[in-house]
This record gives structure tokens, sequence and C-alpha cells, in this order.
């Protein structure tokens, strides 16, 4: 049996993306800019891995200040109580050379909940310096109020002024560790 391979994130070559629903009408974008991730694989086949991230809910980004300053309050990642948000993958499928599923518990605000992601291997290369880099691409939906992020607001018109539907998207490189 082949031994554990250890990866590690380079966050100059990785983001962690979501998008949420405004008005009803067009998309905010939003992104986390502090975070690890680690993957375990046994040697370049990353079929069963194990993925764990962690997130820092305080490096959340929006491009607008108020914004931001309200998604760190107790409205919704409530950043004094919950500094954290973190993902344990519980399952890495194969499903074809390119394509996984990735299945896993998700933290925000104590509350753990499973999700699903999709996941496309971009494949594995050295970069000039000879570091092995192994590349994902990630997609998946979640239900924000399953974690209490239920903050909102009606509009005059019906509707809601932030979806409860969140996407969320990565690009992710990882480093073989030697």
């Amino acid at each position: 049996m082949s031994n554990k391979t250890s990866w590690v994130i380079d966050p100059t070559h990785s983001e962690i993306l979501f998008k949420v629903k405004h008005l009803m009408i067009t998309n905010v974008k939003g992104e986390f800019r502090k975070f690890e991730a680690s993957v375990q694989s046994i040697g370049d086949d990353f079929s069963k891995a194990s993925v764990n991230v962690k997130i820092d809910a305080s490096s959340v980004f929006t491009n607008n200040n108020d914004r931001d300053n309200h998604l760190r309050s107790a409205d919704f990642f409530d950043v004094e109580n919950h500094a954290e948000l973190s993902f344990e993958g519980t399952s890495f499928t194969k499903l074809d050379d390119e394509n996984y599923q990735l299945k896993g518990l998700l933290t925000i605000k104590g509350i753990s909940k499973e999700v699903s992601l999709d996941v496309e291997f971009g494949g594995i290369n050295k970069d000039p310096w000879g570091n092995q880099k192994a590349g994902f691409s990630l997609s998946g939906k979640i239900n924000r109020k399953d974690w209490g992020l239920n903050w909102n607001a009606a509009l005059e018109t019906g509707g809601v002024l932030v979806s409860d539907e969140v996407k969320i998207n990565a690009e992710v490189q990882f480093v073989k560790q030697a």
C-alpha cells in the first residue's frame, strides 16, 4: 500500500468565492481572503482523499465596507463568537478522469451540515521552481438559512433583498509536500 501524500494550499494561486442574488435581479460576489486547506492522498491518486479547510470569517470581502461589516456581525457570520468557518471532507469520489464529488461537513457559526460540491481536477504539473502542484475547480450551492444566516429585508415590490441560495466557487492549487 502506498504512503499518504500531503498537499497544502497555495494561497497565492487559490480563491474561495461566493455569489448571492441581491434585489432578486443581480448577483453580488464576495470572497474569503484568508484560508488554509490540506489534502491527504495516496500518492497522486485523489480518489478517497481527505480534505480539510479552515476559513477566517473576518476575511470576508465584497468590495463594500458597510456590507463586509454587516456580514461580520451577528446577523451573518458573527466573527466575534465564531472566528472560523470550516469544511471537513467525508468522501471524495472519483466520477471519471476529471470529475469528482466532494461531500463533507461545512461548519458556520457552530452549525455543521453536510454539503456536496462538484470538483473538476485540472491535473498535476511542476512549477518553474520544481514544486509539484495539483489544481481543482469546485462549485456548489448551499442554503444560508441552514446555518442560521437568516437576516433579510422584504422588498416593497415583493420578494426579498438577499436570496437564501448561495453559490460557491473555488479555484485552488495545492503544493505536494516532500
